[in-house]
């Protein structure tokens, strides 16, 4: 697995994904610049939300159509698990003031009701969409490491909800959490790319595997 990689928008769908991912991303950075622990705590809270709700709405439509969903609802709920415990451990790093915290709870009002609605409308965008958060996601913890390893940043004891949850050695740092959650964000970018792919009529990598 590469740790940075990008999707070239193939048509109009990926293009308004990656539109939509960069207005995100251009508004984290104007607003935290280089407050990378603080910026993980909002993002992480919306980074949350996509593979619950897309689980939930394939949970639903398999339910409707008494169809397997190929695993897909599993993946994605573990993923919004996974997304969760970012949050976990950058809560007991960067230690949110009031007004962060204030900002979690309208980002994730917000942006629940947006990607429900993407997903109903187009579950190919909605994952796009994902994939492409993710792209900038690694970009974003990249950057991070590049401020610990110059010693902008103070590399830190890594918290025990970290160590715990990764099964870390005890010794670890901020710098090993780092890298651990760089590593779940590019499977997750990859897997919703995948998603998409499947979802504008691709072949399904998994089923491929299991042919071959």
């Amino acid at each position: 697995m590469r740790i940075e990689s990008h999707h070239k928008p193939e048509n109009l769908s990926d293009r308004i994904a990656l539109g939509f991912t960069k207005l995100l991303r251009f508004i984290a950075d104007t607003f935290f610049k280089k407050k990378y622990g603080h910026r993980a705590v909002v993002l992480e809270t919306v980074a949350a939300v996509p593979g619950m709700v897309g689980g939930m709405l394939l949970h639903l439509k398999s339910l409707r159509r008494i169809q397997d969903d190929k695993g897909w609802i599993k993946t994605l709920l573990d993923e919004a698990e996974n997304e969760r415990m970012h949050l976990m451990t950058f809560i007991n790093i960067a230690k949110p003031n009031v007004l962060e915290r204030f900002l979690i709870i309208l980002a994730q009002f917000i942006f629940i009701i947006l990607y429900l609605i993407i997903y109903l409308i187009s579950p190919r965008t909605a994952h796009r969409i994902v994939g492409y958060f993710e792209e900038e996601a690694v970009i974003s913890y990249s950057q991070y490491l590049d401020e610990i390893e110059n010693g902008k940043i103070k590399n830190v004891k890594a918290p025990k909800v970290a160590i715990d949850y990764w099964n870390l050695p005890l010794n670890s740092t901020l710098k090993d959490v780092i890298k651990v959650i760089r590593e779940d964000e590019a499977g997750h970018r990859d897997v919703n790319h995948s998603y998409a792919n499947i979802l504008s009529k691709k072949s399904d990598p998994n089923e491929e595997q299991l042919q071959n």
